[in-house]
């Protein structure tokens, strides 16, 4: 099952400081969640994000699991360039029933990390392989995306933050979910907000969907 995961305010635990490490921050780093870093040494990449306060480190160099137990996490990704050590994480982990990636072992691991093909923060598509081949997963992305953007206009992005911005305000003015539903659809199938969009009017198409909006009250 392909899920998306609200990780916000959650402690993530990162158990080494390479470049494997730092390819699963940076795809948490847009998360607004707590990342800790592990490791007696980083890379360079790492140390720069430690140094600007994105994320925190851990000094250590890890002989054992009892970190875990410590910081208490909700998600721990293992990556140290000693499978065993990694092995030993996942298997203290799930004891635990904290969810658990090991980057040597897809198959033990509680959830795989796709391929993401990212449009401004608003859109997210992600290519799985259900762990059985990453270096497939980034073939088939850089296939994909090339058509994607043929299909994702910037007129779809400005609505979905008119979108975001319309639900926010309907949640508190409009009680009934369904109705909200109904005010949000015709938001989006809105002529003139479309034509707005297209003139690159954006504060304008904002104004006009809170104005239908408050004409559900």
């Amino acid at each position: 099952m392909i899920i998306n995961l609200n990780l916000e305010n959650k402690k993530i635990i990162v158990a080494g400081g390479g470049n494997e490490a730092e390819k699963r921050i940076k795809s948490l780093l847009n998360e607004k969640c707590e990342i800790v870093v592990i490791s007696d040494s980083v890379n360079t990449q790492i140390l720069k994000l430690i140094k600007t306060k994105q994320i925190k480190l851990k000094k250590m160099k890890i002989e054992n699991v009892k970190f875990i137990s410590e910081l208490k996490p909700d998600i721990i990704i293992a990556t140290t360039n000693d499978k065993k050590i990694n092995e030993k994480i996942i298997n203290q982990a799930k004891m635990k029933k904290i969810l658990a990636y090991s980057s040597d072992n897809p198959d033990n691991s509680d959830f795989s990390n796709g391929a993401i093909i990212d449009f401004e923060k608003m859109i997210q598509i992600a290519i799985f392989t259900g762990g059985r081949s990453p270096v497939m997963s980034k073939k088939i992305k850089v296939k994909a995306e090339k058509v994607l953007k043929k299909i994702i206009s910037k007129e779809d992005i400005a609505q979905i933050k008119i979108q975001k911005i319309s639900r926010k305000l309907a949640k508190e003015i409009i009680p009934i979910q369904f109705e909200r539903k109904e005010c949000l659809k015709s938001i989006m199938t809105d002529n003139h907000i479309d034509q707005l969009i297209k003139d690159g009017q954006i504060k304008k198409a904002e104004k006009r969907a809170i104005e239908i909006i408050k004409k559900w009250k």
